[in-house]
């Protein structure tokens, strides 16, 4: 299967962790998409804490990916930016869209919906298994805005910004799966 981390920079990493999902197992229903109507699926963001990004991280990045999406592209399911680096995780449900759970100046980008919020898992019933990238990035400025990065600005845009100016340092990787059956 394709890395998506192959062509981009190379980083230390550092650990995140999950009470809800766990890196090599399948999502559970409640982080798979109601949304998208997926029986019960709840759109509920995992909970996730993290440690060890290096000593002069300034701001953290949240993103939700699956490389496996039969799109040519991929899907984003999820970004949060500015994140400060004092804190070290959020809380199940963050990614609501209310901002109401997130840290103060912390905020949603759209995903591939083109919503503002945490969409779960939807693999295409038939399609095989599908990976979900959760990916906290520590990242060398406090906000993103500084690399033209705006609320309106796509999850790719973020990743494209952050990997030229050379201000990620550090990464952490959580990867769950779903697949959903042929009807």
């Amino acid at each position: 299967m394709n890395d998506p981390f192959a062509r981009l920079p190379v980083v230390p990493s550092f650990t995140v962790t999950s009470t809800d999902v766990t890196d090599g197992l399948a999502l559970p229903a409640a982080q798979m998409s109601g949304i998208f109507q997926v029986p019960g699926g709840k759109d509920l963001s995992p909970q996730l804490s993290w440690s060890g990004a290096p000593a002069e991280t300034k701001s953290y990045t949240v993103t939700m990916y699956d490389p496996d999406a039969p799109s040519g592209s991929g899907f984003w399911h999820w970004a949060v930016v500015d994140i400060p680096a004092s804190v070290t995780g959020l809380p199940t449900g963050a990614g609501d869209g209310t901002s109401e759970h997130l840290p103060t100046g912390a905020f949603h980008l759209l995903n591939d919906a083109r919503l503002a919020r945490f969409v779960g898992g939807a693999p295409p019933p038939g399609d095989g298994r599908h990976r979900y990238v959760i990916v906290v990035q520590a990242i060398g400025i406090e906000r993103v805005g500084q690399l033209q990065v705006q609320a309106d600005s796509t999850p790719a845009w973020l990743g494209f910004s952050i990997n030229v100016s050379g201000r990620l340092l550090g990464r952490a990787v959580i990867t769950p799966w779903a697949e959903i059956p042929a009807a």
